[in-house]
């Protein structure tokens, strides 16, 4: 039985920890309380009642610590850091964006493992969560990806190794980046049918995909059309991430979805304005008094 800390309770950690808890040791590290999880998912209601940590100071070290709390959330859980890693456990990073190795330079990058998800999700209130597909998980070939595949053998979630992960990651960003046309018009997937926002999700598209090559990854021309097709073909009302968090005055991970293409863009000399005029845009909006 592998020892697991999970960082954040929110719909990705709690599922996660909800499924591994089936199976594995699991430690669940939260802001709040919890007194079990409950997730309804495709293959019915499963529950577990994980141990519960609220004060990093009661850590103890486990084999692995999985961070599902969103990007700008790493500054707090790196707080449970200390207590939760000893001298071989790894740590997965499960987040949104391209950079997630360097978001915990306190962690050897040997034992950091980046993962890219996809596993639809909500929760409705503490502990409880919808899980709407079964999900995949995809981390870099690798002994640590491996490692962290074989946690997930008894669930029903399909995680692999990918022999180019880079690519992966820029190839999810290339979809996540195009998710601030929604936010900042205020409607949902069916904003692609609209060929004037079409064309700006491909703008803003085309600079990751530039953006994302002078980083090594090897992302096709045709990915902006696709990206704008893939999201047509979405249920017309779903809603990403960036636009509910939006829309409900909550932080937003704008950096990790446009403003890294900036900032990339900016080292290898790449202009990104799409990007760089609706991140903009979207963080005025989100400050307003």
């Amino acid at each position: 039985m592998v020892r697991i800390a999970v960082i954040g309770a929110g719909a990705i950690g709690g599922t996660l920890a909800a499924w591994l808890a089936q199976s594995h040791d699991v430690t669940v590290c939260a802001r709040s309380p919890l007194a079990d999880l409950e997730v309804e998912t495709p293959e019915g209601v499963i529950q577990a009642a994980p141990r519960i940590l609220t004060d990093p100071a009661e850590a103890t070290a486990v084999d692995w610590v999985l961070c599902t709390t969103k990007t700008y959330d790493c500054p707090a859980a790196a707080a449970w850091l200390p207590g939760l890693m000893g001298p071989t456990t790894r740590l997965a990073v499960i987040q949104n964006g391209v950079e997630q190795r360097e978001r915990f330079p306190q962690v050897p990058a040997q034992r950091t493992v980046p993962v890219i998800i996809d596993l639809p999700a909500e929760r409705t209130a503490p502990g409880r969560i919808i899980q709407r597909r079964e999900g995949t998980i995809h981390v870099p070939e690798g002994e640590a990806g491996e490692a962290l595949v074989a946690l997930f053998t008894d669930t029903p979630i399909d995680a692999q190794t990918t022999p180019d992960f880079l690519t992966a990651a820029w190839r999810k960003l290339a979809i996540n980046c195009s998710g601030i046309v929604s936010a900042l018009t205020h409607r949902p997937a069916e904003v692609a049918n609209d060929e004037g926002a079409a064309e700006v999700m491909r703008a803003l598209v085309r600079e990751c995909i530039a953006v994302g090559r002078a980083e090594g990854a090897d992302l096709p021309d045709k990915l902006a059309d696709q990206v704008v097709k893939w999201t047509t073909l979405a249920h017309p009302q779903s809603v990403n991430s960036l636009h509910a968090d939006f829309e409900a005055g909550r932080q937003t991970e704008v950096d990790a979805r446009n403003q890294v293409i900036v900032r990339l863009g900016a080292k290898h000399g790449i202009d990104t304005p799409m990007n760089r005029a609706l991140a903009s845009i979207l963080i005025a909006a989100s400050t307003r008094p």
